[in-house]
């Protein structure tokens, strides 16, 4: 289980106050909130970049530094997030090459809905939703156990938000997914259960009917 007990992080002062929240393998937990609310700064505590000034964040039972790749993030832009001199292969390769760990590149895009003929083409001659895909898969390279998604749907049109909403649900069966966005209606298909973020501090909302419509 991904777990943040009572964590309080800031930049000068606090962004994130007292905030309590879990993820467990094969869950889909929503988190909303407006701009500013601390959104990102969660996600990237649960991830081990940011260290919190009280509480403590844990990944199966130990500290995030003990338990490296065991959560992958996806962030909000995959252009800002890529490499513009790499191929696709070699971006869904990068946890792979980091580990020094083999992985099935072609199988892996494939998983996520990218075609062969893609990989060897670099981030500015794909689409938005194309190097998207290609993030969530380097992300699944790591073979990680928690998959944190910080907006990945924000510049994505309507038909490509549901391919990689549909692409992270399949992929949630084994996963704990964080899914982060700004449409209510989005966490409300896709999660398990969604919380508020508001000015730092965590609101719990009722639990989701998870999928009740096609994606």
């Amino acid at each position: 289980m991904l777990i943040a007990d009572s964590i309080t992080v800031g930049y000068g002062s606090p962004v994130l106050q007292d905030v309590t929240l879990t993820i467990s393998p094969g869950e889909i937990v929503g988190l909303g909130g407006e701009s500013g609310s601390g959104k990102t700064t969660l996600a990237a505590t649960l991830a081990g970049l940011r260290t919190p000034d009280a509480g403590r964040v844990t990944v199966d039972g130990v500290p995030p530094r003990r338990a490296r790749g065991t959560t992958a993030m996806v962030f909000q832009s995959p252009r800002a997030a890529t490499n513009p001199h790499l191929t696709v292969a070699q971006i869904i390769a990068e946890p792979a090459r980091i580990h020094r760990r083999p992985i099935d590149i072609p199988a892996l895009a494939t998983s996520v809905g990218l075609t062969p003929d893609l990989l060897d083409r670099r981030p500015h001659t794909l689409s938005e939703g194309q190097l998207q895909r290609a993030c969530l898969a380097r992300a699944l390279a790591q073979n990680p156990r928690y998959l944190l998604l910080d907006e990945p749907t924000a510049m994505l049109d309507a038909a490509t938000t549901a391919a990689v909403i549909r692409l992270v649900v399949e992929h949630a069966t084994t996963l704990g997914v964080l899914l982060i966005s700004h449409d209510p209606a989005l966490l409300e298909v896709a999660c398990t259960r969604v919380h508020t973020l508001h000015k730092g501090t965590l609101s719990p909302q009722l639990p989701q009917a998870g999928l009740s419509e096609p994606i």
